[in-house]
């Protein structure tokens, strides 16, 4: 399957998160507090195991998190058992955690569709809001987050 990368969503149409109230469980048992990611540039993709477009831009996804985990957030959510994302992510060799909600996600999150893949802003704008698998490694996405990173 051929992705194309995800494309930005008009500046006057851009919806800002409405709080960061929102505890999350990674696949090692820690609590991340969304809090911690106000201020920075954040990447959430809502995926599961068992979804095929999911599964499709995993390998983009992975790829852009080793080349940005050190300069943007990346909270990767699914609602499955710890067990089925551990071995998922072990049999595929991701670098990545992934986390389950512990607490319901802040609008104007929607993960009623899978996968869904928000960018987020310093300022807390959503810029990226895609559903349906994508390229995340190509050079829109990276320029994107490069200039966002410069804000």
């Amino acid at each position: 399957m051929a992705l194309i990368g995800p494309s930005t969503v008009a500046e006057d149409k851009r919806e800002q998160v409405a709080h960061y109230n929102w505890e999350l469980i990674s696949d090692t048992g820690d609590v991340y507090n969304f809090n911690e990611a106000q201020g920075k540039v954040v990447l959430i993709n809502f995926w599961a195991t068992w979804c095929p477009p999911c599964i499709a831009e995993m390998p983009s996804l992975d790829a852009l998190y080793e080349s940005y985990k050190d300069k943007v957030v990346f909270l990767f959510v699914s609602n499955e058992s710890q067990e089925t994302i551990s071995n998922f992510i072990t049999k595929n060799n991701y670098g990545f955690k992934v986390h389950t909600p512990k607490t319901a996600y802040p609008k104007p999150f929607d993960a009623s569709a899978i996968p869904r893949t928000y960018v987020i802003d310093k300022k807390g704008f959503i810029v990226i809001d895609k559903t349906g698998a994508a390229n995340w490694n190509s050079d829109g996405v990276r320029s994107q987050l490069d200039d966002l990173l410069k804000d």
